[in-house]
């Protein structure tokens, strides 16, 4: 699968001369959906303006489609998609025209079934008529994202699309995602919703002080760093580890009612069956056993947690 977008060494360092993104590279691979994870003021919101043109780097380089944001502006603001977080809309305008107003932007013919399509799929279709003023906090959202994508965008950079939302409209979303990337529309997408990013990403990016620490494929991330668990709750609580289970590491939880054991899941052996049979030596009497995994959530602040 090749890359449509393309980052090399990008760099943004403002007045003042606060560093909003280092040495940043990235490939983005064609029909992906990419979740760019990371704390507030990571720098998430620079790293997509800066790709879509509305920020200049102050050195490096990125291009869409092989076409470059800085020398080549116009095709490759043309590839692209966004809906930012802001809502910002013109509100005496009619939903239907300000959809169709942003297709004719990019010097695309008028095409009344395509809107009509893009404005059923995000439940807009009885509202095209409507004054954008009059319209909920949710159904405004909405039509940022049919104006992101009027125009048939090959790329489309959502960020933190579902803040504020409701379910449905989450939902109605994420639906329309997948089928954006169905028809081969490369997703990158920002969100403090990290069970979305588990749920619908193929590959997880993590960001921290204008930095990009990883970019894995979900289910390798989740695979190598994952942690499970194994809680062992106790009839009878127990002031300290008994004598003997020292080489288990285990710690002393729910104010000693419970052992919690953890373990690789890949690894040949997990340790377990020793474990239950070192705790029946030691007279440990065992109410309950549970597991638990690593969710991507987990995983996420313990890689932020150790950013210096």
């Amino acid at each position: 699968m090749s890359a449509i977008v393309q980052i090399r060494d990008l760099n943004k360092t403002y007045d003042g001369g606060f560093e909003a993104l280092k040495h940043v590279s990235l490939d983005i691979k064609e029909g992906e959906i990419l979740a760019l994870l990371g704390p507030n003021g990571a720098g998430k919101t620079t790293l997509i303006s800066t790709i879509c043109g509305l920020v200049s780097p102050t050195s490096g380089s990125v291009s869409i489609g092989g076409h470059d944001v800085v020398g080549d502006y116009r095709e490759a603001r043309r590839m692209i998609g966004l809906v930012p977080q802001e809502i910002h809309l013109e509100p005496f305008s009619r939903v239907g025209a300000a959809v169709a107003f942003t297709r004719g932007l990019f010097g695309l013919r008028r095409d009344d079934s395509m809107i009509e399509q893009v404005l059923r799929d995000l439940s807009l279709w009885d509202k095209k008529d409507s004054r954008i003023f009059a319209l909920s906090g949710g159904m405004k959202r909405r039509v940022l994202i049919a104006k992101a994508i009027a125009h048939e965008p090959r790329v489309l950079f959502l960020d933190e699309p579902t803040a504020g939302v409701d379910v449905e409209l989450r939902r109605e979303m994420w639906g329309l995602v997948e089928k954006l990337r169905a028809s081969g529309v490369t997703i990158i997408l920002t969100t403090h919703y990290i069970d979305e990013a588990e749920a619908i990403a193929d590959r997880i990016g993590v960001i921290n002080n204008g930095e990009l620490l990883l970019v894995e494929d979900k289910a390798a991330l989740l695979a190598r760093l994952g942690k499970k668990e194994l809680k062992i709750d106790l009839r009878d609580p127990i002031s300290a580890i008994p004598l003997g289970l020292e080489a288990y590491n285990l710690v002393l939880s729910d104010e000693g009612r419970a052992l919690v054991y953890s373990y690789d899941t890949k690894g040949e052996r997990t340790g377990i069956t020793g474990l239950l049979s070192a705790l029946q030596t030691a007279g440990a009497q065992l109410a309950d056993i549970s597991t638990h995994q690593s969710s991507l959530e987990d995983i996420f602040v313990g890689i932020v947690k150790d950013t210096p």
